[in-house]
């Protein structure tokens, strides 16, 4: 009998000595989605991608095609960005998904496999690969290339007649952050991808005034996720210099835990109490860090929709509200709708109208004004 507390070698990292190129399949298997309505055939895949600052490092994901026959090919492809997880543990989505079905979004991907999307969920950087943790929360371009290098990887597959259909991307709360960083980044860094729009609510915009915001609350647990996740993002920079020594045995610690155990554990309580100072995002270098995490500073070139909940206690509505006001400044196809209900609540009631947006998205090419970019070593 197979123990389930034993690692799923299907996960462990493989070596990249020979610089896979981004969205290369690496690894894949067949799994069962019993538990996911609409889904037919499934596949866990390892694919490589690039962290924020372009080092090849491998990723895990999920693609699942829609029961309906005459979509099962050809289809068009969503990839469908979870909300936060957690730092470590089994909460991967690719694994949620397979076998008991535990994964909470499990809805949502029901919805968009009804209409005969195919659909690709990506697991985090940093998470569900063996000794690749933990997550890299609140880093936006590492979550973009996630998105992106599992959507290439979707074309690859050769089960699948993929490799021209169009996609979209749609997430909520900090898969909202990974959605709209994709849809900033797609152009330079995967021009390929017949990208036609983006879905994204309760998007966390500025994390900076985010963990201002929520430090020392009921959300406290997703403060300190950020500073973990930003510190292993930013592992190149001397980060935790800030870090007390109870902070650094806190950080390892907390790199193993769930979002449900951050929340628990770590509720009402502040950063500073890790920290050499009460204030650790003023920090100088950790300034820097957060201004670089911010959306809306380049212009996604196909439609997005935004959504957020007035009530939303955890990612404040005026966030969202500056996201679109910077967008339209840039003069991006952005539409926006509010919902006067909560957090939780607005994830749910917002869905439908962002299905209707990436479904009018996906039947019509966006007018794209081609920009010239300089040579990046992220698209070689």
């Amino acid at each position: 009998m197979t123990d389930p507390a034993a690692p799923d070698g299907f996960y462990s990292s493989p070596a990249l000595d020979f610089a896979p190129r981004p969205g290369e399949i690496l690894r894949r298997r067949t799994v069962s989605t019993p538990h996911l309505h609409g889904a037919s055939r499934a596949w866990q895949l390892v694919y490589a991608t690039r962290t924020a600052f372009s080092a090849p490092i491998p990723a895990s994901g999920i693609m699942i095609t829609p029961h309906t026959a005459e979509f099962a090919r050809r289809s068009p492809v969503l990839v469908y960005c979870t909300a936060f997880h957690g730092l470590g543990g089994r909460c991967a989505p690719s694994q949620l998904l397979a076998g008991e079905g535990s994964e909470p979004e499990t809805r949502f991907i029901a919805t968009a496999l009804e209409r005969g999307w195919t659909v690709a969920v990506p697991d985090d950087p940093g998470l569900g690969m063996t000794g690749l943790g933990p997550h890299q929360f609140l880093a936006g371009r590492a979550a973009a290339h996630a998105v992106l290098d599992l959507a290439r990887a979707v074309r690859a597959l050769s089960e699948l007649d993929s490799a021209q259909a169009p996609c979209a991307v749609w997430g909520y709360a900090d898969g909202g952050r990974a959605a709209v960083w994709a849809a900033e980044q797609q152009p330079r860094y995967a021009p390929e991808l017949d990208l036609r729009g983006v879905a994204a609510g309760a998007v966390v915009a500025d994390p900076g005034a985010l963990v201002a915001e929520i430090d020392g609350g009921r959300w406290a647990g997703l403060g300190l996720a950020g500073l973990v996740g930003l510190s292993r993002a930013y592992a190149h920079l001397p980060v935790g210099h800030i870090l007390t020594d109870d902070g650094h045995r806190t950080v390892q610690q907390a790199q193993e835990l769930d979002a449900a155990a951050l929340l628990a554990t770590y509720r009402n309580q502040p950063l500073g109490r890790w920290c050499e100072r009460p204030d650790p995002w003023n920090d100088p270098l950790w300034r820097y860090v957060l201004a670089n995490e911010t959306s809306g500073r380049v212009a996604p070139q196909v439609p997005v929709h935004l959504y957020h909940g007035t009530e939303d206690a955890l990612v404040p509505v005026a966030m969202g509200r500056g996201l679109f006001a910077e967008y339209r400044s840039l003069g991006v196809a952005v539409s926006w709708r509010e919902y006067a209900t909560s957090h939780t609540g607005t994830a749910a009631e917002g869905a439908a109208d962002a299905i209707t947006s990436l479904a009018s998205y996906l039947q019509h090419r966006p007018n794209i004004i081609t920009r010239p970019a300089p040579p990046s070593p992220q698209t070689t």
